[in-house]
């Protein structure tokens, strides 16, 4: 059980936020006159009070809204519970959507502080039931009533299409087989065949948005410029090699030119990440191989299945 201690808002982007005492919280938007409001997931951000009061303890003297956040929050430690966690306060209902957030550029705290505790320790959620939340009211996490689905994101990789020289056709076609199989693709991205950024935002989408599931397409060739299995590797905390093998085995059959991919499927924290070819057909018949089963593994890592008997 938590309880509010600040409502903090403000009307442009930015800038640190005011303690306004309460706001009105609007579905698939966010707090009403907050300039961070928007369809999309990051609608309102919340802060431990314990995490501000031992940064205070370091001689930092911030008030509520000083990192930009909307809701200070005693006794729920918010950094320790998992995306998709229900928050109730009142007539609101909240659901977590990510923990921490990229610095793209330091605050002036980080600038006197030397740190901010708003990349590692905020977390973001999405307004799912509206009603007002006021100072005092008390926060509590909520059991779910139905099932969080399966989260998903799908990255190609290519040079030309990245400078917009071509259609990007495998992503599109990646997500709407996973849409067809009941996944909640949250995030399609299109990048170059640079390594470092697929490594940032594997790591962004894993730890952050703690997705269940990444496909990459491209990049799995002979091609210098195919870095995908080095860069998907380097984020790693354990292989899951059986995957890869089973869509080279299954590939085979159609062409022996499936010997030359060097894709690979690992496992960084609790997301499974698969490269996968970057030919349409290919990722269609890729994912043919591995979709009935990695429901189970999934649900392995979410700690839904703790039985493989099961």
């Amino acid at each position: 059980m938590g309880k509010v201690l600040a409502v903090c808002t403000s009307d442009i982007r930015g800038i640190q936020k005011t303690n306004v005492g309460e706001g009105c919280f609007v579905v698939d938007f966010g707090i009403k006159g907050d300039a961070h409001g928007g369809n999309w997931h990051r609608q309102i951000s919340l802060l431990s009070a314990e995490r501000i009061e031992e940064f205070n303890q370091k001689g930092a003297n911030v008030d509520a809204g000083a990192f930009g956040e909307n809701l200070v929050v005693e006794g729920i430690d918010f950094r320790s519970l998992p995306v998709g966690t229900w928050l109730r306060c009142g007539e609101v209902l909240l659901e977590m959507t990510q923990i921490g957030k990229e610095c793209h550029s330091h605050c002036a705290i980080y600038q006197r502080m030397g740190e901010c505790i708003m990349p590692r320790e905020g977390v973001f959620a999405k307004v799912l039931e509206p009603g007002i939340i006021r100072v005092g009211d008390e926060m509590q996490i909520v059991k779910r009533t139905k099932p969080y689905p399966w989260q998903a994101a799908v990255i190609t990789l290519s040079d030309s299409g990245f400078r917009n020289q071509r259609e990007d056709l495998s992503g599109p076609a990646v997500k709407a087989r996973l849409q067809k199989e009941g996944y909640d693709v949250v995030e399609t991205l299109l990048l170059s065949d640079d390594p470092e950024p697929l490594k940032s935002q594997l790591i962004r989408l894993c730890d952050q948005r703690q997705l269940d599931l990444i496909l990459t397409t491209g990049g799995t060739g002979f091609s210098p410029r195919d870095l995908a299995p080095e860069a998907t590797k380097a984020v790693a905390d354990r292989d899951v090699p059986g995957i890869a093998e089973a869509i080279r085995a299954a590939s085979m059959k159609i062409t022996p030119r499936a010997m030359l991919s060097r894709a690979a499927s690992v496992i960084r924290g609790r997301t499974l990440i698969v490269n996968l070819p970057g030919s349409p057909k290919a990722c269609m018949e890729c994912m043919d191989v591995f979709m009935k089963v990695i429901p189970h593994g999934l649900g392995l890592l979410r700690d839904e299945i703790r039985n493989c008997a099961e």
